[in-house]
């Protein structure tokens, strides 16, 4: 039986309003999207007891389906159904994980027992993760991502993974060539990439649009940053 587990609502309107303003267009939108976060409603902090903010559809935490007592954490592995999605916590991470998807969640080797992440393995499909963690590890098929404290985005697939870092500053590498590297600071969506499994040496990441995959808002991110306490720094 599929669940429909909503802690919070979202509309549609907001989320097209916040994609386009995601387009790169920040000197004349950023004032915009503050409007847009002082008029929005994030939810509440989620409480340390709770891991699952909403779930739609079916979603799976080591094999046994979630529900909204289910606790999320290191060393698990996460998996969403087909047309589904899960919002969960662990610690001070937020994570909005999309359908088809399979996360696998590594704990700090030095806090064994915590709710400290040392990395996420995005083995396939879509996350978007907010984090302050400066020692965070994202890895996917094509990619390692070195997360110094940012909002991200990223569609993985066995050939290219689509990465947005929606803030922050973060170190990419292709897995198969580490001569294909790049660092990115970004302020609001400014620098999206592929990175591609194989492509000539040094050549592995590229350039995408800004419209190439508009599959995140910053609605999303203001949701994400509030279950953990916080605001994403393009609304302060």
């Amino acid at each position: 039986m599929q669940q429909n587990l909503e802690h919070g609502t979202t509309g549609r309107q907001r989320r097209r309003l916040l994609q386009g303003l995601g387009a790169g267009l920040l000197g004349m939108m950023l004032p915009a999207v503050k409007a847009f976060a002082i008029a929005f409603k994030p939810p509440e902090k989620l409480p340390a007891t709770q891991s699952v903010y909403r779930l739609k559809g079916r979603a799976w935490v080591n094999g046994n389906p979630v529900d909204a007592n289910t606790r999320i954490g290191p060393n698990d592995t996460v998996k969403t159904g087909k047309d589904s999605e899960l919002v969960f916590v662990v610690g001070d991470h937020a994570m909005l994980l999309r359908s088809e998807s399979h996360l696998v969640i590594r704990p700090k080797e030095e806090d064994i027992g915590s709710l400290l992440i040392g990395g996420l393995r995005l083995l396939a499909g879509k996350l978007l993760s907010v984090s302050r963690n400066k020692g965070l590890q994202i890895e996917t098929p094509t990619a390692t991502i070195g997360i110094r404290g940012t909002g991200v985005y990223l569609e993985a697939g066995p050939e290219r993974t689509y990465f947005c870092n929606c803030y922050g500053d973060v170190d990419v590498v292709a897995r198969n060539d580490g001569t294909s590297q790049e660092s990115v600071h970004s302020v609001h969506h400014d620098k999206p990439l592929y990175i591609y499994r194989q492509e000539r040496p040094g050549q592995c990441i590229h350039g995408a649009s800004h419209l190439a995959r508009p599959n995140h808002s910053d609605e999303e991110l203001i949701m994400a940053e509030a279950l953990v306490g916080r605001t994403p720094p393009f609304v302060s």
